[in-house]
């Protein structure tokens, strides 16, 4: 597992690599989903390709939870439920619910998310397996209820902003289309906020730097393809509304 000096410059690596990731996809849009393109060397079928950069975060954290001494606690054991219960969906059902048929995208991208994930479940795991200190009464806490909203509310955005992007398209159909449902009507990219705010509810019912740092890094990662999913759908369609912001519903 690591002495929790490891553990700590771990979590500094990934605020470390926050930085670095809002830069880079400021001014190179990540070659996946509707942005992948060639130049980014071999691809697989995007389906098997979500199952495998997505699963190590069911594997990894588990193993590494169960390695500690804080895993039969009852605060670590109901934070790892919501997290497996994140993970299990986006690794074992998203990508069977998607119409992802024909779809490929580059084995670095896969191979990049699989490294970010196993360092993530160890950062998050290890906390909660090994040096978090919880008394059960956390659960009942203000903070812990008031994370667990925020967790609860950001998963079902983006769990139904996802399913209104699937539904858009028909039997055989290939092509995108404009959403106008659900928080759609606002922003270009609502299951990105929605997971941003998940996110953020697991920093706050966390209450460590681990926490925040995963935070930090979902941000990082996925404000920016907010704004280039913006850019993309306003020079595809004329007639998308012009007000809609790329990630914050009537701000940004």
């Amino acid at each position: 597992m690591g002495s929790a000096e490891f553990h700590a410059g771990a979590v500094a690596l990934e605020f470390v690599l926050a930085a670095l990731t809002f830069i880079v996809l400021f001014a190179v849009t990540a070659p996946y989903g509707r942005s992948v393109r060639p130049g980014w060397g071999p691809t697989i079928p995007s389906r098997i390709g979500w199952v495998v950069m997505e699963s190590p975060p069911v594997w990894a954290f588990i193993w590494i939870f169960v390695s500690g001494p804080r895993s039969g606690d009852l605060v670590p054991l109901v934070l790892l439920g919501l997290w497996q219960a994140h993970y299990i969906h986006r690794a074992f059902v998203f990508p069977f619910r998607m119409r992802l048929a024909g779809k490929r995208m580059p084995v670095v991208i896969a191979a990049m998310a699989i490294g970010f994930n196993l360092l993530n479940a160890y950062v998050n795991a290890g906390w909660l397996g090994f040096f978090g200190r919880y008394p059960d009464a956390w659960l009942t806490h203000p903070q812990f209820l008031v994370g667990l909203a925020l967790f609860v509310t950001g998963a079902t955005i983006n769990l139904r902003s996802d399913d209104i992007l699937r539904r858009l398209r028909r039997p055989g159909d290939t092509g995108y289309r404009i959403p106008d449902r659900g928080l759609h009507r606002w922003v270009a990219a609502p299951n990105y906020f929605g997971e941003i705010v998940e996110w953020t509810g697991w920093a706050v019912m966390l209450n460590a730097p681990a926490g925040w740092a995963f935070a930090a890094y979902t941000f990082a990662n996925l404000a920016p393809r907010a704004v280039s999913h913006r850019r993309w759908y306003r020079q595809t369609f004329e007639d998308y509304p012009r007000e809609r912001r790329a990630l914050i519903p009537f701000i940004w």
